[in-house]
């Protein structure tokens, strides 16, 4: 799915065929303020990556480092957010890989059912609807629930590298898989 909100697309091809895709766009509305003195145009959130299982291993390694990379020499983003959710088994073992700073847990935000048993971001309610407010939606009819989930493991990739000094929150060891 696309995630609303998305600023930039990017595809990973092997010759003529799309083999992966990463997006970047928009995300909490306070993250630029991680970093001091940033405003929202400096950052952008990874909202997707997938990669097809016929890539060689690391390609997921590969195609972030091509993506910041072409970030550095093409815009003026300062930097990039992405998140790992424990949730669903992840840890961000690729971020780590790949350099990023962990930067502890994010805000436990719920997600929203519609009747339908799928839960959906509140980010996706407001641009359906216009607003993910429970009580406006189920005064309109729909049948709304919020869907609990805890916070997710957070990391920041510097693309300007003044940024690592100027982050405004710990800098943390990584979090390891529990065993």
């Amino acid at each position: 799915s696309l995630p609303g909100g998305t600023k930039l697309c990017f595809g990973a091809f092997v010759e003529n065929r799309l083999m992966g895709a990463l997006t970047l766009g928009v995300g909490p509305i306070e993250a630029h303020s991680l970093v001091e003195g940033a405003h929202r145009d400096d950052c952008v959130t990874l909202t997707r990556l997938w990669l097809s299982d016929e890539l060689p291993g690391n390609s997921e390694s590969r195609v972030i480092g091509v993506v910041m990379r072409a970030l550095r020499r093409h815009t003026t983003l300062r930097f990039v957010l992405s998140y790992a959710d424990p949730e669903m088994g992840h840890i961000g073992v690729i971020y780590q890989a790949t350099g990023w700073h962990y930067t502890g847990l994010s805000q436990a935000t719920p997600l929203y059912d519609l009747g339908d048993g799928r839960a959906r971001h509140g980010r996706t309610l407001g641009h359906s609807f216009g607003t993910h407010s429970v009580e406006y939606l189920k005064s309109c009819g729909v049948p709304v629930k919020l869907v609990t989930r805890g916070p997710k493991f957070r990391y920041l990739y510097a693309i300007d590298p003044d940024v690592v000094s100027r982050i405004t929150v710990p800098v943390l060891p990584y979090p390891k898989k529990e065993t």
